[in-house]
């Protein structure tokens, strides 16, 4: 535990505080759960990023505002735009903000008054158990591409009306 800064340090333990050693020369990661070359990447491996739990919160406080149709569960569609936040976050290297998972919720017609019919449908069969099976989310997420991912959530309600070219179904 950290002492406050008027609290005497014996002249040994300061002399530790203050040391900062570099790696050793010629370093490399040897050890079997070590990453080599990077976190992989590609479909159904998931996007890692920080933080990401966050995301459900941000959820919740958005709830009120998702539009499902008949045969369809609000926790399926916040399941699914919570996995979608998460890859649009980890695509920009920071934690989600609101705006992930407003535009995860935006591109699959879930905060639209009157979403077209067959992105209903669509959606309907993507989204089916998705709050119960990680598969079903990974299919979610891979059906948004990076440059859907890359807009913002006003771009995506603006283009709504050609919903075929947000997503790749």
């Amino acid at each position: 535990m950290a002492a406050p800064d008027y609290v005497p340090v014996p002249l040994a333990d300061e002399a530790r505080r203050s040391l900062r050693l570099p790696p050793p020369r010629g370093w490399t990661a040897t050890r079997p759960a070590d990453l080599q070359g990077g976190q992989p990447r590609g479909d159904k491996l998931g996007d890692p990023g920080p933080d990401q739990g966050y995301a459900l919160l941000l959820a919740e406080r958005l709830a009120d505002r998702v539009r499902v149709a008949g045969g369809e569960s609000a926790d399926d569609a916040l399941t699914g735009a919570v996995a979608v936040a998460m890859k649009r976050a980890s695509l920009f290297g920071r934690a989600p903000v609101i705006h992930d998972v407003e535009l995860a919720l935006r591109v699959w017609g879930y905060l639209d008054e009157s979403p077209p019919p067959e992105l209903v449908e669509s959606r309907r069969r993507l989204f089916g158990g998705a709050a119960h099976h990680y598969w079903d989310q990974r299919a979610i997420t891979d059906a948004v591409p990076e440059s859907t991912l890359r807009m913002t959530p006003d771009q995506v309600a603006q283009r709504l009306s050609d919903w075929r070219s947000l997503l790749t179904l």
